[in-house]
């Protein structure tokens, strides 16, 4: 049966636990009194956020279970509900401190859940995380807890979804973006989970936080949210939507390749990336430059012939405009409607290759391809040089295996533009699959696509003021699943989509940027029609033998925490 769920919005006051304590308490018991049997509030909501160190913080500390954990107990136990807080906990055995969430039942507390992924704040008097990340049976659903910082991380949100957690109850204090977060809708998409989002709202020691506290369904729709202000937001949560683990209509979870996942455990940007990409001269980082690179999307038809001359006509015009590099959409050369399988060495793909050598530039466009009796669905990827390389989709959708057979290897290549990795349309629907090619150094992630389905959508504005150039008015592409994409990994990725309406291609073809905080935002979108778009992608360094530049920087790479990640690799059942 479907269950009435809430997100608390609330702005506390630093250091001022009883006014937070007793505010949260009437905003958790409206919620309750208004049929709420879950009630999230924010991150570090009982005494405020942005402390200078331990010393400072110290008088706010306290034990789990302890005094304020048991005046939220007596309140869940009173009206039979389920209330998650956040504050700063105290370990009694070794004096730590933690930024913790707590799940809080009638019994009393149900669970803990210590952020594992810092935000520049913690360090200045907290420790990561220690519990790991873990899913809690309750008469509302399974629930699992991440706070902030750790959802910007795929891994966090997929560990939890793996072990079968139906809502992920996310506590935060986010900053310098419009809300709701790309990133929240994101996970609660791909891993086909309710988040409820508690965010705060509020000016504190000049940081300006975003609001936008939500509840997000599991094909990522908005389902209820509230922008500015205290306040309260209620849903209905659906287990048996959850438990479906449809992503884009595919069963996902079913879909997934762990086998090939091995990477995601390593830590590949714990030293200098030029340095460690470079060890014993095997495959190094390609040098860095500034290239133009183009996504092209139309409608593949039946025909080699029809559909070479159409990606000619695509690719003058991208080099037309300087692009050095165009991404056509999946089964761009050989058509949607049937396989018309070719071998690599054939002379469909030669047309491809006589392209790029014409105009000077790097081709990436998908195929049908048939090698000694047996198909895949390909991409290639074609430069003055002649064929660079093939990658064959690795993670087949519902319609893939009526012809083709998964490939068994990542597509990595080194071009003078930079390392670039290949994904073809629904690989992009698992997030393992851009960080294995952000692990393994990739500047650029190119996809061609045939994807049907909602990938993008708008944000009407915000009432919450924000300091230029962060934008907080209208944007009809305020989320876009591939720009999450190129964020999550510090890579460019150029995205090309089939563009057909009436077939449930939607186009959305994007070049992206490599940091998602990064306003104005480096990215192209072709939102409507047939044709090319454009941007630059930057991989150029200062001189220095350190990496001066996100992309080869990856800081999110190095922020990981790996040795929470094993289960991703597990063998499923």
């Amino acid at each position: 049966m479907p269950h009435k769920v809430a997100t608390v919005q609330f702005e506390p006051t630093l250091g001022e636990k009883e006014r937070n304590v007793s505010r949260l308490l009437e905003l958790c018991g409206e919620a309750a009194a208004a049929g709420a049997k879950l009630i999230v509030t924010p991150e570090m909501g009982t005494t405020g956020y942005c402390w200078f160190d331990r010393a400072e913080v110290a008088p706010q500390v306290e034990p789990v279970p302890g005094p304020t954990t048991a005046r939220f107990a007596a309140l869940a136990k009173a009206q039979d509900c389920h209330i998650v807080i956040g504050l700063p906990e105290v370990d009694a055995e070794t004096g730590l401190y933690f930024n913790s969430a707590v799940l809080i039942g009638p019994a009393g507390v149900v669970g803990t859940h210590r952020k594992t992924h810092p935000y520049i704040s913690e360090p200045k008097w907290s420790a990561p995380g220690d519990l790991g990340h873990r899913v809690f049976e309750t008469p509302v659903g399974r629930i699992a807890m991440l706070i902030c910082m750790d959802i910007h991380f795929v891994e966090t949100a997929r560990l939890v979804a793996l072990q079968g957690a139906d809502i992920i109850c996310h506590i935060s204090n986010w900053l310098a973006e419009r809300t709701p977060a790309p990133y929240w809708i994101t996970r609660a998409f791909e891993n086909s989970t309710y988040v409820i989002e508690a965010n705060r709202w509020g000016l504190e020691r000049t940081v300006q936080f975003s609001g936008g506290s939500c509840v997000i369904g599991p094909d990522g729709a908005i389902e209820a949210v509230v922008d500015a202000g205290d306040g309260i937001a209620y849903a209905q949560v659906d287990l048996e939507k959850a438990r479906a683990r449809r992503v884009l209509g595919e069963p996902a979870f079913a879909q997934r390749r762990p086998e090939l996942y091995m990477e995601l455990p390593t830590s590949t940007y714990s030293w200098n990336p030029l340095d460690f990409f470079g060890l014993y001269g095997h495959r190094p980082l390609p040098p860095g430059r500034r290239s133009r690179v183009a996504v092209a999307q139309f409608a593949p038809g039946g025909g080699i012939e029809a559909n070479l001359a159409r990606i000619g006509e695509l690719v003058a015009a991208a080099r037309a405009d300087g692009a050095e590099m165009v991404v056509l959409p999946e089964r761009a050369l050989t058509g949607l409607d049937a396989p018309n399988p070719v071998p690599r060495d054939g002379a469909a793909v030669a047309g491809l290759i006589a392209l790029a050598a014409r105009h000077g530039l790097y081709i990436a466009a998908g195929f049908a391809e048939e090698e000694g009796g047996t198909l895949y669905n390909s991409a290639a990827l074609a430069g003055p040089e002649g064929l660079v390389g093939c990658y064959r989709k690795l993670h087949l959708d519902a319609t893939d295996p009526n012809w083709a057979t998964p490939g068994a290897q990542w597509g990595v290549f080194d071009t003078r533009i930079g390392r670039i990795g290949l994904l073809i349309g629904h690989d992009a629907a698992f997030p393992e699959a851009g960080r294995v090619l952000a692990l393994r150094g990739c500047d650029l992630i190119a996809c061609p696509a045939a994807l049907r389905g909602a990938l993008s959508f708008g944000h009407a504005g915000t009432a919450v003021a924000q300091n230029y150039p962060i934008p907080t008015g209208a944007d009809p592409h305020h989320w876009h699943l591939m720009r999450a994409r190129a964020g999550e990994n510090n890579c460019f990725l150029a995205f090309a989509n089939v563009l057909d309406e009436a077939a449930g291609y939607r186009g959305k073809s994007g070049v992206f940027g490599p940091d998602t905080f990064e306003f104005p935002r480096r990215e192209a979108i072709l939102a409507e029609g047939e044709g090319v778009v454009a941007a630059e992608v930057d991989t150029t360094n200062l001189d220095s033998r350190y990496p001066t530049n996100v992309v080869r920087r990856k800081d999110l790479m190095v922020m990981r925490q790996p040795h929470h990640y094993q289960p991703l690799v597990a063998p499923q059942g």
